[in-house]
């Protein structure tokens, strides 16, 4: 049997220098700029693209949580979030794992996170790698296990409560208000099965890897190596399959200041020097999926690795032309897809694509209608 396939997706929030990131040339021929260098490792299991974005998501700074979902106008009053592509992932794939998902994030704030529920909710994301690790690899004692199981028996008995009520409330509804509770029965329905599933997983051993728990760093200006930590504990949960969906949100707000540079040469370099320094933490994770082995083939070769930001350009809070770039997951790449800079390219065609390669039957996925022109299966 193949090894399985999996996804994970990484976003920045700040936006990065387009100058330093996009190639000028389309293709396969293209010369690496230097953000692009510190991937060189892996240049032919990379993919970028340029003149892609969502369609109709604007808003700047509050595109931030649409980058997984696609859902239009954030900054609108009354916003309602769609579901996530990992989710989306998770529901159809997540039960062959321990963790149907994992949910990441480099951040000091509680409430960032890439990956929301069908209804729009925000799923709160670990923020410690240190506790991500913990998580994943360190077996309870019998009696913490028992209790976490009595907790989960226990939020299985109030949805039992919760869909019993909205039953009864179910015969006096118009019928477009039962249309929407049956929706909401089908998501409760969802997190019972889920719930069950992790009950059952409490019961089996944690897989043991040689490494020990990462020491957790406090000072937010350490971006990039706390980055770097939650890379290292990502790729473990992917080598030991706890999970074959994961997000990580990267919080860049300690350099938002540097962000709108005014093309100062001097903040220019300095910012340039952070953002490089993001791209090299990516390209040792991407190597080190490369070289490790899974039935002899490396996990990156069936792991896809999405990377990009909310926003084109910082300095002027566009959220078009973003910068995007794919990696690994079994497609043809090596190459510069690039498109209208002035009429994006929708970038959820690509989350079609993706979810295809999981394995998913979908034509579409939020604003996707099709897979993404030009990105062929190896």
């Amino acid at each position: 049997m193949a090894p399985p396939r999996r996804m994970v997706a990484i976003e920045t929030n700040m936006g990065i220098l387009p100058q330093f990131f996009f190639p000028e040339r389309a293709g396969r021929d293209y010369a690496l700029t230097p953000y692009l260098q510190k991937l060189a490792g892996v240049r032919d299991k990379v993919t970028v693209f340029s003149g892609v974005s969502h369609p109709g998501v604007t808003g700047a700074h509050a595109a931030e949580k649409c980058f997984l979902t696609g859902t239009p106008h954030p900054e609108r009053g009354g916003f309602r979030n769609g579901i996530s592509l990992d989710q989306f992932a998770a529901e159809r794939v997540g039960g062959h794992t321990r963790f149907p998902s994992l949910t990441a994030a480099m951040s000091s704030e509680n409430n960032q996170t890439l990956s929301f529920t069908r209804s729009g909710a925000p799923i709160p994301a670990e923020r410690s790698p240190n506790r991500l690790f913990r998580r994943l690899f360190l077996q309870g004692r019998a009696d913490e296990v028992a209790a976490t199981v009595e907790a989960l028996r226990q939020e299985r008995s109030m949805l039992d409560f919760v869909a019993e009520q909205a039953r009864r409330l179910n015969r006096s509804l118009s019928a477009a208000d039962r249309q929407r509770l049956d929706e909401y029965l089908a998501s409760v329905r969802e997190l019972e099965q889920r719930l069950r599933n992790l009950e059952a997983w409490e019961h089996r051993p944690r897989p043991r890897v040689d490494a020990q728990p990462p020491q957790d760093i406090d000072d937010q200006r350490e971006f990039v190596r706390k980055t770097q930590l939650m890379f290292d504990v990502i790729k473990l949960a992917l080598e030991t399959d706890s999970s074959r969906i994961i997000t990580l949100f990267i919080d860049t707000t300690v350099i938002h200041n540097l962000t709108h540079h005014g093309n100062r040469p001097d903040v220019l370099a300095d910012l340039r020097a952070k953002e490089e320094g993001q791209f090299e933490a990516l390209g040792n994770f991407l190597r080190a999926l490369d070289t490790t082995r899974e039935q002899g083939q490396p996990i990156l070769d069936r792991t896809m690795v999405l990377y990009g930001t909310c926003m084109g350009s910082a300095n002027s809070h566009a959220n078009t032309n973003l910068p995007v770039l794919l990696a690994g997951g079994g497609f043809r790449h090596g190459q510069h897809l690039a498109f209208d800079q002035q009429n994006n390219y929708p970038l959820t065609n690509l989350f079609v694509s993706m979810l295809q390669r999981l394995g998913i039957e979908t034509n579409e996925f939020s604003s996707g209608r099709g897979t993404f022109r030009g990105l062929e299966m190896a």
